[in-house]
C-alpha cells in the first residue's frame, strides 16, 4: 500500500445497488488504461460501508461482454469478493479495477488502480478461454502494489497474500507461502509491478513485468481456471486501504506466439 493509497478515501455509501453499464475503452478509472488490449464491459459496485468486516459479494457473469476478440491473457471475471476489515478502496470500480492489464507504479511507488481486500479479505477470479495452462516456468502473475522502501530491494513494503488455484472452483491447491519474514517466497504482494499500458513492458513476461510469479507444477496442476487470493492480515490496519491491494492477474502461456 503506497502513501498515495493510504491517503485516499473511498467515498462509499452502504446499501447502494449493483449497477450494470457499458464502460469506455480502458480499465477502471484511469484514462487509457486498456489501450492496446481488448475492450471490456464493467459493473460498478458500491455496496460496502467503510471499515465493515467480511461482507460476501457474489458476481454472476460479471466481466467481459462475450465479444470475440484478440487473445486476452488477463482475468475475465470476479466470482466473489469477501472484504476484510478495513477494506473499501477501489471497490466502486469492481469488477473492472482488477481485470485487464496491470497499471504498475514502478519500484519506488505503489500503483493506485487497485482493490484493497482488507485484513483477511479474499477474492476469487476466473480466466475464460485458455485459462491458465501449465508451461515452461511460471504460469501465473499476480500484481499488487508493493514498492521498495528507500529503493532497497531487500526492504519491500509488502502485504503478503496466499494464492490458490483451481480448475473447477471446488477443489483448491494453495501455494506454500512463507509469510513470517522476507523473502516472502510463495506469497503474492511483495514484488513491485513494472508493467503498465503504454510503457512497452510485456505484462505476461515474468522476467520483466514485475509482480509475483506462480508455477502450476508446484501444486501438481496442468491447468487452472480460478484463482483465489487471501490476505494474510500482515499489513498495516489503514482503512479503507488495508490488506492486499490487487491490481491485476495474467496467464503467462494463454496467448502463445
Amino acid at each position: 500500500m503506497s502513501p498515495e493509497v493510504r491517503n485516499r478515501t473511498a467515498g462509499f455509501s452502504p446499501r447502494l445497488p449493483l449497477l450494470r453499464e457499458p464502460r469506455p475503452e480502458g480499465r477502471g478509472s484511469v484514462a487509457g488504461r486498456g489501450s492496446g488490449f481488448p475492450r471490456r464491459s464493467a459493473l460498478r459496485l458500491a455496496a460496502l460501508a467503510q471499515g465493515c468486516v467480511a461482507p460476501l459479494l457474489i458476481f454472476a457473469g460479471c466481466g467481459t461482454d462475450g465479444d470475440a476478440g484478440p487473445c486476452d491473457p488477463f482475468a475475465d471475471r470476479v466470482v466473489s469478493f469477501t472484504a476484510g476489515e478495513g477494506a473499501g478502496f477501489g471497490a466502486e470500480g469492481l469488477p473492472g479495477v482488477v481485470l485487464g492489464p496491470p497499471v504498475g507504479g514502478g519500484p519506488d511507488r505503489g500503483g493506485t488502480d487497485v482493490l484493497s481486500l482488507g485484513g483477511g479479505g479474499t477474492i476469487v477470479v476466473a480466466f475464460d478461454g485458455e485459462g491458465i495452462p501449465d508451461g515452461d516456468g511460471p504460469d501465473l502473475l499476480v500484481f499488487e502494489n508493493a514498492f521498495l522502501a528507500g529503493g532497497n530491494p531487500d526492504q519491500p513494503y509488502a502485504e503478503p497474500a496466499a494464492v490458490a488455484v483451481s480448475d473447477d472452483g471446488v477443489t483448491w491447491s494453495e501455494f506454500p507461502c512463507r509469510s513470517d519474514a522476507y523473502p516472502y517466497d510463495g506469497c503474492a504482494g511483495w514484488h513491485p509491478v513494472l508493467s503498465a499500458p503504454g510503457n512497452g513492458i510485456d505484462p505476461t513476461d515474468p522476467e520483466t513485468a514485475g509482480g509475483d510469479a506462480f508455477d502450476l507444477a508446484a501444486v501438481g496442476l496442468s491447468h487452472a481456471t480460478f484463482v483465489r487470493i487471501r490476505d494474510l492480515g500482515l499489513g498495516l490496519p489503514a482503512p479503507p486501504s488495508a490488506g492486499f491491494d490487487l491490481d491485476a492477474l495474467a496467464s503467462v502461456h494463454a496467448c502463445p506466439e
